[in-house]
């Protein structure tokens, strides 16, 4: 491995590839990209609620920050190897440049399985909001039919031009932030229910009851901000917007989980809050009735809607992630070459986006006709495999840029940038691995069995990819030598 190419030019044989659409996007455009996989809406209905009940309680928006600052200190190391590596691959292409091309094969199933089960996953949860939805109607179809109805029109975006897309979870996702931010200054200006408190940041409430679980959810929560370089080929001047996307979407995506969290333990009250959540049949319904309470029984069915279209916003942007792995790994030998190809009029990778919906609707055809419960099945199973996918991944990617720099001696930013920030955000990336693993069967409600099955995925995915590596570079030397460079 050690004659292996990791340079920071790429190398004079690097083949001619089919291009993405240059210049489609910028800052604003990536950004909503990424904070739409992040569902904040479902975050904080969904996800918030349950980490406080099996998690920290009312210390919840501080696991919030702890989750903010050490994702800040990823971001640091990742955008000053993103200034450098600018691939639709991402993370496989991070780890090509600073590690060598087999971590990068290993990298690329990784993410190609974690995002696929992140999006799959996110079907189920999908098709059960939507049939409660439309059950208030006296509409009453099946889960798995509002599921396909979605796919539908999430392969329609995904063979279209990226920037449609955009359009569209531009909208959606700022209708989420307008209702949610409606109800945290309904109660901040109520004084909540018994006068606002800081004591969700107290390190005795931040640290109570069971802050590992907590914790793990707040990662959870962040999942899809991660995927800016994905974007880095279709950015108006990447060296700027990624970088900008980056920061932008975990701050403004920490401070809304922060400040909404805040809001909801005020707005119940710090003392009564895990009773309260233990008392509901469905702790995700606790952000709606906060906002029957505070503002009145129409925000409560806005969000109701919304909340559906959040998911669909997941959908679509992790639909769009997907498409552009099969894109880049087709592109670089390491899948079979037709994934590599963009349609000839909207530049999409059009064959990724295609085969991405064909795994889901097959995946949701195997849940519906086993009869397996959408959200504790499906959802719940996948979803906490993409979690642990994606928090493999930036561990991966942050042992990648002190490697890259030590490659690559004068590129460098800084001692902080490129060696210090990087490797201590990668400790701590595997220590949130460890305890996830360790709580598997709790965050997936699944037997331990089946549980530690389920995070084998991810070990099955990175042999599939060294394997996949290896044998491209014994067929093919000088393309194998290519992985994660920008094919222009």
């Amino acid at each position: 491995m050690s004659n292996e190419y990791t340079g920071a030019a790429a190398p004079p044989f690097a083949p001619a590839a089919n291009q993405l659409r240059k210049g489609a996007l910028g800052v604003g455009a990536v950004t909503f990209f990424v904070i739409s996989a992040a569902g904040p809406l479902v975050a904080i209905a969904g996800g918030a609620p349950i980490g406080m009940l099996l998690g920290n309680g009312p210390g919840m928006p501080g696991a919030y920050l702890i989750t903010l600052l050490i994702l800040l200190l990823f971001a640091i190391g990742y955008c000053a190897l993103a200034r450098h590596v600018t691939n639709a691959g991402a993370f496989y292409a991070f780890a090509a440049r600073g590690l060598g091309g087999v971590a990068g094969g290993a990298t690329s199933m990784i993410a190609l399985v974690g995002y696929n089960t992140m999006q799959i996953g996110l079907y189920g949860l999908f098709g059960s909001a939507a049939q409660a939805l439309f059950q208030q109607v006296g509409i009453n179809l099946p889960w798995w039919i509002y599921c396909y109805v979605a796919m539908a029109s999430i392969a329609v975006f995904g063979y279209r031009q990226v920037d449609l897309s955009a359009k569209v979870l531009s909208v959606l996702v700022a209708c989420e932030y307008v209702c949610v931010l409606i109800l945290d200054v309904a109660i901040m200006h109520k004084g909540g229910d018994a006068g606002l408190t800081a004591a969700p940041f107290a390190p005795s409430n931040v640290f109570g009851m069971s802050p590992s679980i907590g914790l793990v959810f707040c990662f959870a929560c962040f999942v899809g901000f991660e995927a800016t370089t994905i974007y880095g080929e279709e950015a108006k001047d990447p060296k700027r917007t990624i970088p900008l996307a980056t920061y932008f979407s975990i701050l403004l995506v920490g401070g809304f989980y922060m400040l909404s969290s805040w809001c909801m333990v005020n707005g119940e009250g710090v003392l009564k809050l895990v009773s309260f959540l233990g008392g509901l049949p469905d702790p995700t319904r606790f952000l709606f009735l906060l906002a029957d309470r505070y503002v009145g029984h129409w925000l409560s069915l806005v969000m109701s809607v919304l909340f559906v279209t959040s998911v669909y916003a997941g959908l679509l942007a992790f639909h769009n992630s997907v498409a552009r792995y099969f894109y880049a790994m087709g592109r670089e030998g390491l899948l079979p070459d037709h994934f590599g190809k963009t349609h000839d009029e909207h530049q999409s990778p059009h064959i990724g986006s295609l085969a991405q919906t064909i795994i889901a609707a097959t995946v949701i055809g195997i849940f519906a006709v086993a009869k397996l419960d959408p959200v504790l099945a499906l959802f719940s199973w996948l979803t906490n495999v993409g979690t642990l996918g994606v928090i493999t991944l930036m561990a991966i990617a942050s042992f990648a840029v002190p490697a890259f720099f030590r490659r690559n001696p004068g590129t460098s930013d800084g001692v902080f940038s490129s060696y210090i920030a990087p490797v201590i955000a990668g400790v701590l990336l595997v220590a949130v691995l460890i305890l996830i693993v360790m709580h598997f069967d709790l965050l997936t409600g699944a037997s331990v069995t089946l549980a530690y099955s389920l995070t084998g995925l991810i070990l099955l995915a990175a042999i599939i990819g060294v394997g996949l590596a290896l044998r491209l570079r014994a067929a093919d030397y000088g393309r194998y030598q290519t992985i994660g460079y920008q094919k222009h």
